[in-house]
């Protein structure tokens, strides 16, 4: 307690109630590549912050783009606003080895990374170093975007996945792949063949860590304006940062144009993504209104709780807030006052993501519940040094089926509009 020594008037301030739990970003991804400068900031995660910054970095007075190039590219036109470049230069390895780490072993020390992906990278190694660092156990905090082959003989083969695994690390400082013999003239990985890799198809995320696109667009160059096939994987993390922005990350990153897309290198019929969809693969289509990503599935089972990317991205964001907004409380005395300082914290918090309509529920008690109490915490707990919270959540699913049912009557015909 302060000690007042003279008479006098003292004023205090004092904590006016709740602590604020503020939102994380979800909006900022990471693109491992080769930049058309190739040798250009090699082996390092730089953020850039738009696409004039990209090119005094990373293009010079280079003669062509790259994948990695016209991704970034894709990214700020679709309404991306920060990223991270990692520029692995003619090595086709996406984790490098110990001595001499690159690709996503370089994103481990970034904490407000939600987006990864290697533009054009498609063999059963590279989606499987994707996955291994979104769903490694210290992260889960992110999601790959992945990218299919540009050229797919049949559209079935999209659907079985490879089950290729991440290199061990090479020890003696070499890398496992790191020669550029087998890399294509735009910077990306070579078409992975059946012969060499196995199915085409990326694995399939049990936790929903990563989403892949079909087909890759026909876009303009970014350096010489000429029309290149591009893998899709920047537009759409551009798209995911739009829709963050402009609805909220509980809003599915779906029926959504490409901006930037001229055409696309296979037109996906009806029944192709009949196909597709249920295997987890999301389409690209050409629409009257133009080309619309039409389609909002995770790598997860069709009967996994997190199919779909809003709920699995809102769940990021919500746990990853809930971590940093409840810091304060680490060596706080572990007794009923600190229960219920974090229920009422949480909870605030929780509201706040109801009324934005990221949680189904008609009430704030119907959409979430905080369960923080001497239940939670008994004595065995408390004296390990551990404060538990139980939280749950009735997280929005898209409308991906909008079903309407005519009935013919004397008088009028009746709509019934459901979705499922």
């Amino acid at each position: 307690m302060t000690s007042y020594l003279a008479p006098g008037v003292y004023v205090k301030e004092v904590p006016s109630g709740p602590r604020t739990i503020g939102r994380v970003s979800t909006s900022i991804a990471a693109f491992i590549g080769k930049a058309p400068k190739s040798q250009a900031r090699l082996d390092e995660a730089v953020a850039i912050d738009n696409w004039t910054q990209f090119a005094d970095l990373y293009i010079g007075d280079a003669s062509a783009g790259t994948h990695l190039a016209n991704a970034v590219y894709g990214f700020f036109a679709n309404g991306g606003g920060r990223c991270y470049v990692v520029n692995i230069g003619d090595g086709d390895n996406l984790t490098g080895t110990s001595a001499k780490p690159t690709g996503v072993r370089l994103l481990e020390a970034l904490d407000n990374v939600s987006m990864v992906a290697a533009p054009g990278f498609h063999r059963p190694q590279d989606y499987a170093a994707l996955l291994e660092h979104c769903e490694h156990p210290l992260r889960q905090d992110r999601l790959a975007v992945m990218d299919t082959p540009e050229d797919v003989a049949d559209i079935d083969d999209l659907t079985a996945a490879g089950g290729a695994t991440v290199p061990e690390p090479d020890n003696s400082g070499g890398t496992d792949s790191g020669s550029d013999a087998g890399e294509d003239d735009d910077g990306g990985s070579p078409p992975p063949s059946s012969e060499d890799n196995g199915p085409i198809g990326a694995p399939q995320s049990p936790g929903g860590y990563a989403a892949q696109y079909f087909p890759w667009i026909v876009v303009q160059d970014a350096v010489t304006g000429a029309l290149v096939a591009q893998p899709p994987s920047g537009h759409i993390a551009g798209i995911w940062a739009r829709v963050d922005s402009s609805r909220g990350v509980h809003k599915a990153p779906a029926n959504e144009p490409v901006q930037g897309a001229v055409n696309l290198v296979h037109q996906v019929t009806r029944g192709e993504q009949e196909v597709l969809n249920p295997a987890g693969v999301n389409c690209i289509r050409r629409f009257p209104e133009g080309f619309l990503v039409w389609g909002a599935r995770t790598r997860a089972p069709q009967s996994g709780e997190y199919r779909y990317i809003n709920v699995r991205r809102l769940t990021n964001m919500i746990k990853e807030s809930i971590a940093e907004g409840t810091k304060w409380a680490v060596f706080e005395p572990n007794d009923y006052a600190l229960w219920g300082s974090l229920r009422r914290d949480i909870g605030s918090f929780l509201t706040n993501v109801w009324r934005d309509g990221g949680l189904l529920g008609r009430t704030p008690e119907e959409a979430f519940f905080v369960k923080c109490d001497e239940e939670t915490n008994p004595p065995e707990v408390r004296n390990e040094g551990q404060i538990v919270a139980i939280v749950g959540l009735s997280v929005v699913r898209p409308a991906e089926f909008v079903i309407f049912k005519l009935m013919q009557s004397a008088n009028m015909t009746e709509i019934e509009s459901t979705g499922a």
